[in-house]
């Protein structure tokens, strides 16, 4: 094991953790060819440093012929050079580690670019050492792909190989084949390819799309789902949720080899695994995948939907609560791959409003049962970007525009400077994605010395949250059916509980605190408006309560 990996006396620091997102394309460009890269993070760690968060996440920074940006993998092993090389890859690890950082990095291992070597001898023919390392299946006599089953992306997920006269699976870009996983020697080939990572010091790994790890040997057809019409009347623009997903992902075999993967980290303590499990029944999945055999968290798409209404929360967080027991959710409500929360969790509000509620969002993440997944700036505030059509970058945008622009808007570059600083700080020349025109106002070195910034707001948030006591992080947690606009819990431990209030409507409201809490400790937060009159709570829009008792 790498003498590099932080001494750890708690294994389990990412109980109740704070992650940061660092999508290194747009964070910062250090050797100015408008892309982001690993000695651009290295020069911000003492930014990363100053938001108090506990570790950061770097999306995908592989050798990559980028369709998807880096989730087309062709070496495991190496670094694009668009991002530097391994000796800069080393350097974050150190650099982050001294500054008491741990460092999580992206796993791709339910498929790889079809220009990986592998995949590449595997399409030759049917004969070759590796022919079934991808998933190949037979045309159907009529010359149609195997199945009914659809990629992410749209459209089949079956595609044509002329060599092979064989259809190959393709659950994202046709650029990116599916791995074989009920192949041995492929489970035995990615679990060497994570050993190598550890081995370099890094801390953890973010499992992207691991539920697809494994398909269903029967190719049966997915049965068909009742369409969901949106609010014009009109069925999904995307062909993928036209069908329940039985046998294209989340299969039983899939389990097995998580705790393969969970043996491998125990080998070095205080590393840990968070997987992305998208699937039509969520919180079964998160309960499955997160025992103490398999995954240490998981996120799903739950809280990066539309949605964010009080009765929705409530709805979600009670199922996952029903269903999860002793697993761990990782909460997140901002990534790479959806609109920004702050645009998406604030239609229909002012953009004063939109600023209060924002922190409130991040309150809510930090006290609720689970640990917390930040992504690059969001700690500014940072709205949507509308990229053009002329700018689209994304695949899947450029696919289906109009009706769905992609994920550009999320992407666009971190904005660190405004005082005449071209690309707001970012790189010196243009730029792969431009930065959004009401970012620059935004800007790091605009809010640095504002004490009411947005900036200043989440690394106060942040550095409140690490002064709870500990026994918080395993505290258990109750929703409480308001009916109304509030969103309200508690979490309780053999020591202590918290009443959390939170005003996420367009009025002000009131309430009775319980019982239990009247006369307690008000520990809210500063920057939160409300008042506590009695036993009388007093909340205007955004504003938020919490109570401690022990």
């Amino acid at each position: 094991m790498s003498g590099n990996q932080i001494t750890n006396q708690n294994g389990e620091w990412w109980r109740n953790g704070v992650i940061y997102q660092i999508y290194p394309r747009s964070f910062c460009d250090a050797n100015g060819d408008g892309i982001g890269d690993l000695p651009g993070i290295c020069q911000k760690l003492d930014y990363v440093k100053s938001l108090g968060v506990d570790a950061i996440w770097i999306s995908p920074f592989f050798k990559s012929p980028m369709a998807d940006f880096g989730y087309d993998v062709s070496d495991y092993r190496d670094v694009d050079p668009i991002f530097g090389n391994l000796e800069d890859f080393d350097r974050v690890i150190e650099g982050a580690h001294e500054r008491g950082i741990r460092v999580i990095i992206d796993q791709i291992l339910s498929h790889t670019s079809d220009q990986h070597p592998w995949f590449e001898e595997s399409r030759q023919n049917r004969e070759n050492p590796k022919a079934d390392w991808y998933v190949w299946a037979d045309a159907k006599e009529d010359g149609s792909a195997p199945n009914n089953w659809m990629s992410n992306f749209g459209g089949s997920a079956w595609r044509w190989c002329t060599r092979r006269r064989q259809y190959y699976l393709t659950n994202f870009l046709k650029e990116q084949p599916d791995l074989n996983l009920h192949i041995p020697d492929v489970q035995e080939q990615l679990l060497a390819d994570l050993r190598f990572w550890l081995d370099r010091g890094v801390d953890g790994f973010r499992l992207d799309a691991i539920n697809h790890a494994f398909h269903n040997q029967s190719l049966q057809d997915n049965p068909a789902r009742p369409v969901k019409l949106d609010k014009n009347g009109l069925p999904p623009v995307n062909s993928y949720e036209y069908q329940w997903h039985i046998h294209d992902k989340s299969q039983p075999e899939n389990l097995v080899f998580l705790q393969r993967v969970r043996a491998l980290m125990e080998e070095y303590p205080g590393t840990m695994t968070v997987g992305e499990v998208g699937d039509d029944n969520t919180h079964k999945i998160m309960a499955e995948y997160t025992t103490d055999q398999r995954l240490h968290m998981a996120y799903s798409f739950d809280l990066l939907s539309e949605d964010c209404s009080a009765q929705f929360l409530r709805d979600t967080l009670e199922k996952n609560r029903q269903v999860i027991e002793k697993g761990w959710p990782c909460w997140s409500i901002s990534n790479h791959d959806v609109p920004r929360s702050f645009s998406r969790w604030n239609r229909g509000f002012e953009r004063e409003t939109a600023m209060a509620r924002a922190p409130l969002f991040l309150l809510m993440q930090l006290m609720l049962r689970g640990s917390v997944c930040l992504y690059q700036g969001e700690e500014l505030g940072l709205p949507e970007a509308d990229v053009a059509f002329e700018d689209l970058q994304d695949p899947y945008g450029i696919n289906l525009w109009p009706e769905f622009k992609g994920r550009d808007g999320c992407r666009t570059p971190m904005p660190w400077f405004n005082g005449g600083e071209i690309n707001a700080g970012f790189s010196k020349v243009k730029p792969w994605l431009p930065v959004a025109d009401e970012h620059y106002h935004l800007a790091v070195s605009v809010q640095e010395d504002d004490q009411h910034s947005m900036l200043n707001r989440f690394r106060d948030l942040l550095q409140w949250h690490s002064n709870l006591n500990p026994a918080l992080a395993t505290a258990a947690q109750t929703i409480i059916e308001t009916g109304n606009d509030l969103m309200v819990f508690e979490r309780t431990s053999d020591k202590e509980g918290y009443f959390v209030a939170l005003n996420l409507g367009s009025d002000a409201a009131s309430f009775t605190l319980p019982a239990q809490y009247q006369g307690s400790e008000d520990i809210t937060p500063e920057g939160f408006g409300g008042s506590v009159s009695g036993n009388t709570v007093e909340l205007p829009v955004a504003g938020a309560r919490v109570f401690r008792n022990s």
